[in-house]
Parts: structure tokens; C-alpha cells; sequence
């Protein structure tokens, strides 16, 4: 039997590509047109000027002077949030500087927005939240167990803790 010309060659392995290296030069280019040289400033934008500033405002134009030091950072912010985040522009400007690593950012302008300018075709601005999931509601027989078990316990909040606890410690031994 022949040889089809498949045969010679070695079988291609496919492997997972990371979304992030797919994007990562679209996302940078993105940033570069509106002045960002570090993408991180916009992807990371709570953590770099902290939670309690982050849902008031968020990074919209990097403008650089034609010498280009000096930069000026153009922040959106709710009209009425405004004053709050322009006392705080100097703690903004010294942490943009600290993801730069140098003091690319001299002054910090605010453009002020409506909240439904906000909602029109742009991300979410309040930071998502992480909840700790509920816990599962013990089985029936092991809470009435552990209740019987602590019925002795004076205090109240004492009594529950360890009632709730016995009955999820009962359920989860073999």
C-alpha cells in the first residue's frame, strides 16, 4: 500500500490558548489609542487605586504634552461624586504613577457624567463583589441529633453555633 503524503508528516497537537494571549495585543492596542501605555491601568483599575475610589471614577484618556512628560489623566465620574474625587486626585495621580513606575501623570481632569451616560454601552462601574456561597442546610435528623445534643447550653448563641455545627460534623462523617 502507498504512502498518502499525510503519513510522512507529524501529527499537529492543538493546545489551549489562554484568553488573555488571545487578546492581549487587540486590548493593547485599544489602550494605545486612547493614550494608555500600560493596559494594566485600565484592567486593573480598582485594585491599583483602591475599592472605595474605584466605583466613583474610571480612567477614560491619557493625554500626553508634546514633550511627553507630564501627562494628564481624564477621569469620568458621576456629576455628583465629583467634588469627592477631586479632593482624592492627588492620592489618584500618586497611584497611577506607582503602576507607571515613574511620574508620567501630573495632573488628574475630570469629565463629569450623568449615571445613565454610564449605563449606555459601557462595563458595569461598581466592582463585582465576591459573596461566600450559603451553606447547605444540614439533613433534618442530624439537626434535630445535635439540638437534643445542646439542649443543656445556657446561651442561646452558643446553643445554635454548636447545634449548626455537631449536625454538619454528624453529616459529614461516614
Amino acid at each position: 500500500m502507498a504512502k498518502t503524503p499525510r503519513d510522512d508528516q507529524p501529527k499537529r497537537v492543538k493546545r489551549f490558548t489562554h484568553a488573555g494571549a488571545l487578546l492581549s495585543a487587540r486590548v493593547r492596542r485599544a489602550g494605545e489609542r486612547r493614550g494608555f501605555a500600560e493596559s494594566r491601568l485600565l484592567t486593573q483599575w480598582a485594585a491599583i487605586i483602591g475599592p472605595d475610589l474605584a466605583p466613583m471614577a474610571r480612567p477614560v484618556k491619557v493625554s500626553y504634552a508634546r514633550e511627553g512628560f507630564g501627562a494628564t489623566l481624564i477621569l469620568a465620574c458621576e456629576g455628583a461624586r465629583a467634588p469627592e474625587v477631586q479632593m482624592q486626585s492627588e492620592t489618584i495621580r500618586a497611584r497611577v504613577n506607582a503602576c507607571y513606575g515613574y511620574n508620567a501623570i501630573s495632573r488628574v481632569r475630570l469629565t463629569q457624567e450623568t449615571a445613565a451616560g454610564f449605563a449606555e454601552g459601557q462595563a458595569a462601574f461598581t466592582a463585582a463583589r465576591t459573596e461566600p456561597p450559603a451553606a447547605a442546610a444540614p439533613d433534618p435528623k442530624a439537626a434535630s441529633a445535635a439540638e437534643a445534643a445542646t439542649a443543656e447550653i445556657g446561651d442561646a448563641g452558643l446553643r445554635t453555633a454548636l447545634a449548626d455545627a455537631l449536625a454538619l460534623a454528624s453529616e459529614a462523617a461516614p
